[in-house]
């Protein structure tokens, strides 16, 4: 037999796992309201305003993307979740597929008033990406920043990086908030594989001349410069010196 206290103790610990219950669940549907009403509006940057990217545009289009949130991009304590998303990422990669599929970081608190702070921000976050990445760098490309064979490589596979803000002088870059999106450098080569790069390339940059009214001057292709002066989006100029060092 339990004795009142008892009964009265098991009472009150359903009613209190019940608060509990109900606080997690109202907890996860605001987080879902959150990630919907975000991923929709991408959507809309992307889909209703016919972004200049037709590869952005078909990825959207077949929900071939993976939206990732984070609190800040500065913060140390997002090192460990990104990295484990991009193992996640490609842990179930399809590399059979001619279908291609985005990894897109979304930092909701972080609000960039000029260029120059993004850059920072964007380059401080993939050197501690590196730092802890376990994996060795991407034997088909250099670590080297300054070299024109260059890509950012993390978990053994190179990607081309893209950082976007709401502040970037270039339209095709001023999202909906701060993000870098992660693409994988093996899709530019699948796409040389099918015979298509050059047309999809040319398509991109005709609509992104056609948006800005003149194509990004630090555009170049895969071997002809480093594709680190890409990833921020910001018109450098010759003397810009890459601040990434590979930590070997």
């Amino acid at each position: 037999m339990y004795s009142n206290l008892e009964i009265l103790k098991s009472n009150f610990i359903l009613r209190s796992q019940g608060v509990l219950l109900n606080f997690v669940i109202k907890k996860h549907l605001a987080m879902e309201t959150v990630i919907n009403q975000i991923d929709q509006q991408f959507k809309d940057f992307i889909i209703t305003q016919n972004h200049p990217c037709i590869m952005a545009n078909t990825v959207f289009q077949m929900d071939n993307y993976q939206l990732k949130l984070y609190d800040d991009i500065e913060s140390d304590a997002v090192i460990k979740p990104i990295l484990a998303d991009i193992e996640n990422y490609l842990e179930h990669y399809d590399f059979e597929s001619n279908q291609f599929e985005t990894l897109i970081m979304c930092f909701t608190q972080n609000e960039f008033q000029t260029e120059m702070e993004f850059e920072k921000a964007l380059w401080n976050l993939l050197q501690k990406l590196h730092n802890k990445d376990d994996a060795p760098w991407d034997s088909n490309v250099s670590d080297n920043p300054e070299d024109i064979n260059f890509s950012f490589s993390l978990k053994g596979k190179a990607f081309y990086v893209i950082g976007m803000h709401p502040q970037s002088s270039r339209l095709a870059r001023q999202a909906p908030y701060c993000t870098v999106v992660f693409n994988l450098h093996w899709q530019f080569e699948k796409l040389r594989e099918m015979g298509t790069y050059q047309k999809v390339k040319n398509r991109i940059r005709t609509r992104d001349a056609a948006l800005q009214g003149y194509t990004s001057p630090t555009l170049k292709d895969f071997g002809q410069d480093s594709e680190s002066r890409q990833y921020s989006g910001r018109k450098i100029d010759d003397s810009w010196k890459c601040p990434f060092h590979h930590k070997n």
